[in-house]
């Protein structure tokens, strides 16, 4: 079942194309595979995957090769590692039919994204791998009961996500801190003061993790970006925010009818499963309606916890200037799947009773119950039957190329093979290429070009190590940063030896060093 779900995955990973985001943790994972542990020289995002998706590219590198396929299957292995330990987070401690069904739901809720979702959820390296580290520390808590060595390792485990992720804020440290603070104030619990440790193992791990990327800078490894976080006004947030929010959560279980174009949807049988998938979304509902219900259960930390790690993620999100772009439903991904598990475990005890229920009284009198039994299966059939169809339909999309496949051959069959170019540009071509083309992003303004310093290695820049030739400018990904690099490329380096245009693109080659114009 595993394995059939990872080539699944793997084969929707394929519908959506790479870009250079995907190709950027390529390229730092193969300089980490050679020898550079600290990544020193690069200028990475505001999220390292220095301790996550990293060491997973690396590793899989070395088997796979660093190419495009490299970027889906890892997707694909970390879906399927996700969809694994939901099912295993839901299921707790349970045993027999309950656990069974426990499983069933939180599993089944994340294991059949829609196509709609797969730029979110199965193009890597983003936040979706971040969930993984945060189900395994959740894991741990619940299955390994009140043992000394839980809370540090928990600790640990977090501070390792922390400092790929700073998200792991929002979805573990913080969550369990101030749920175990929280369930300490009510009299007559007997875990308190294991629950206070996991909390101050979880504090001290979120604290550990961010402060962790300036200890590897100052090691001399790689900088880190430090975005200026914005906050959209009050007013924003009660006409749009809201349902923004409401959106996004809905795309993210890939039940969001109202907007059948944000990624791509079709209609017809698509739009069908997108019906069928708000299923999930009412048992995630309920299953944090129920948590905060139960919030001060004797042995309920966890439940507590993920439903504290769902509403910061949400208010987050709803304040923030993400909520006003529908694209960037990325930063809260790990809704979904700590949504499926506390559906499971909400939902799953109430089914166990009622289950065991009807079967007493079908084997007592069967004509008295078959009009109880029927409906609730039917039901609950045709959702089952709608998710494993949808899975099945994004699974048989056709694979789609990564992004610049035509400009990477374009340039090959032209010698070109180290250059410049914008940012969606220059990641792609050089991993589409498998490094025969060295393409360097860079930005324009104020009638000059410069170096692009996201995701981008210092000597990528120096003169003596690379000979730049060309520029790209143009393409249908024109962003703020190059528009018109065109006019500021000829500003800086001057008029070309050669132009050729192909496509959107314009593509201006020199016969001098570039680096040395700029720098």
């Amino acid at each position: 079942m595993i394995a059939l779900l990872f080539v699944g995955y793997w084969r929707l990973s394929w519908s959506v194309p790479a870009n250079s985001d995907s190709a950027s943790a390529v390229l730092q994972a193969q300089d980490l595979l050679h020898g550079n542990w600290l990544l020193g020289g690069w200028a990475v995002s505001d999220v390292s995957f220095y301790t996550t998706e990293l060491p997973q590219y690396a590793v899989l590198g070395a088997v796979f090769g660093f190419g495009t396929g490299l970027v889906h299957i890892a997707a694909a292995m970390t879906y399927t590692l996700i969809v694994v330990l939901v099912a295993l987070v839901a299921k707790g401690r349970s045993r027999g039919r309950e656990g069974l069904v426990r499983a069933l739901i939180g599993g089944g809720i994340v294991a059949a994204p829609q196509t709609s979702g797969a730029l979110v959820m199965l193009l890597g390296p983003d936040h979706t791998g971040t969930v993984v580290p945060v189900l395994a520390a959740y894991l741990l808590i619940d299955r390994a009961r009140s043992r000394w060595w839980i809370p540090p390792l928990a600790g640990l485990i977090l501070a390792c996500g922390m400092t790929a992720d700073p998200v792991v804020a929002l979805t573990g440290c913080a969550p369990l801190a101030i749920a175990s603070v929280l369930r300490a104030l009510r009299p007559r619990l007997t875990s308190r003061w294991y629950e206070l440790s996991v909390g101050f193992a979880a504090a001290v791990g979120g604290v550990a993790g961010w402060y962790a990327p300036a200890a590897v800078q100052a090691l001399g490894g790689f900088h880190i970006y430090h975005p200026n976080n914005r906050t959209v006004p009050l007013s924003y947030l009660f006409r749009h925010g809201l349902w923004n929010t409401t959106q996004a959560v809905l795309e993210l279980f890939g039940a969001n009818p109202f907007s059948s174009t944000t990624f791509g949807t079709s209609h017809g049988l698509e739009l069908v499963l997108i019906w069928v998938h708000l299923a999930g979304v009412l048992l995630a509902v309920a299953g944090l309606v129920l948590a905060l219900r139960w919030f001060f259960s004797p042995d309920g930390l966890l439940v507590a916890a993920l439903a504290v790690a769902i509403l910061l993620q949400l208010a987050a999100f709803l304040h923030s200037i993400h909520s006003t772009n529908l694209e960037s439903i990325r930063e809260i991904v790990a809704v979904m799947p700590l949504g499926a598990v506390l559906a499971a475990r909400g939902v799953a005890p109430w089914l166990d009773r009622r289950l065991a229920q009807w079967q007493a009284q079908w084997q007592a009198q069967r004509p008295a119950v078959g009009h109880k039994v029927l409906p609730l299966g039917l039901v609950l059939g045709l959702v089952a039957a709608g998710y494993a169809a949808g899975f099945a339909y994004d699974a048989v999309q056709a694979a789609v190329p990564s992004e610049n496949q035509g400009l990477t051959a374009f340039l090959e069959a032209h010698h070109l093979s180290d250059g410049l170019a914008g940012y969606w540009e220059a990641g792609s071509v050089t991993m589409n290429s498998g490094g025969r083309v060295l393409v360097s992003g860079v930005a324009g303004t104020s009638r000059r070009v410069s170096p692009y310093l996201w995701e981008t290695q210092n000597s990528q820049y120096d003169p003596a190590e690379h000979d730049a030739t060309f520029v790209v400018t143009g393409g249908p990904r024109t962003d703020v940063p190059v528009r018109g690099l065109e006019q500021d490329a000829l500003a800086t380096f001057g008029r070309p030896a050669r132009v050729y245009r192909l496509g959107t693109f314009t593509i201006l080659v020199y016969g001098t060093n570039l680096l040395r114009d700029f720098r």
